[in-house]
């Protein structure tokens, strides 16, 4: 699959998961959303890796790689579970835009690897860096779900959201190091795995793993979604990452549309022209890197 074609689909994915998210995070709390996420995803990938995805025996190569499948995984979950609370607290509207430069996060990770930068890519980077400062000053001008968002709130999703687009950018990076080294279903398994374990496991212990009825369907819809993003960016990031990773970014724009319509969200003018940006931004990253 083309990572042009890869890249879009996952923006897609990651809408998907990002709506889900936001409102199982609202109802349930980001911890336990997490270990559901991670729970739905290894049960749908460890079949599929164990029967369908043959795995490669390169002795000298495969212990290194599990490794770094292993702290990509770490990231992609560090980075959830920040990326929940601030869901639980902020707009989609900010809280996607200003994670969706994981992208832009991943191919300056990858440039730094020794993937090439095009030409003007610098300049089109401080673009996405001011339009994410102005998606992230409206606070107090947010309304969601008919309600104000306060400005320390807002502040504190936007920092939340900051520090996940970092954390996934790096995930991002890690994941397409390997992408080309081991099938879809075993880049991703490690973590899904490591989720279990860290997660799910010490809050079935503690009797915390409690999720409302009503979240169910959200956390197995946003775990599904998660892996389907995730199987497709690594298939577009195998041929080239930082393309990929930029196009999987436009999830923001998509996400921003779909919470106007179905959570109410009004932005204040300066972010929706931070968001305008970004998007901007971003889209002529990836022609660039195109």
């Amino acid at each position: 699959m083309p990572p042009l074609i890869a890249g879009i689909l996952t923006a897609i994915a990651f809408t998907s998961s990002t709506m889900t998210s936001a409102r199982a995070s609202r109802l349930a709390g980001p911890a336990p959303v997490l270990a559901g996420v991670m729970l739905t995803g290894a049960i749908l990938v460890l079949p599929v890796a164990l029967t369908i995805a043959p795995l490669p025996i390169k002795p000298a190569v495969l212990p290194l790689t599990f490794v770094v499948a292993a702290l990509g995984g770490v990231a992609n979950i560090v980075g959830l579970l920040i990326i929940y609370a601030a869901l639980r607290i902020g707009t989609v509207g900010t809280v996607s835009t200003i994670a969706s430069t994981e992208g832009a996060i991943a191919a300056l990770i990858s440039v730094i690897g020794g993937q090439a930068l095009a030409p003007g890519a610098g300049i089109v980077l401080a673009v996405i860096a001011v339009g994410v400062v102005l998606a992230a000053s409206g606070g107090g001008r947010e309304i969601e779900e008919g309600r104000p968002v306060p400005r320390s709130q807002s502040l504190r999703a936007a920092a939340l959201a900051g520090m996940a687009a970092c954390i996934f950018g790096l995930g991002l990076a890690l994941t397409g190091s390997i992408s080309d080294d081991l099938p879809p279903a075993w880049v991703i398994l490690p973590g899904r795995l490591i989720g279990v374990a860290g997660l799910v496991v010490p809050l079935v212990i503690l009797g915390r793993l409690r999720l409302p009825r009503a979240a169910i369907p959200l956390v197995i819809a946003t775990g599904i979604t998660e892996v389907i993003g995730f199987v497709l960016f690594a298939i577009g990031a195998a041929e080239d990452t930082a393309l990929t990773a930029v196009l999987a970014s436009m999830f923001a724009p998509f996400a921003a549309v779909a919470a106007f319509v179905l959570f109410r969200e009004r932005l204040a003018r300066i972010q929706v022209a931070g968001i305008a940006l970004v998007v901007t931004g971003v889209a002529l990253l990836g022609w660039l890197n195109a």
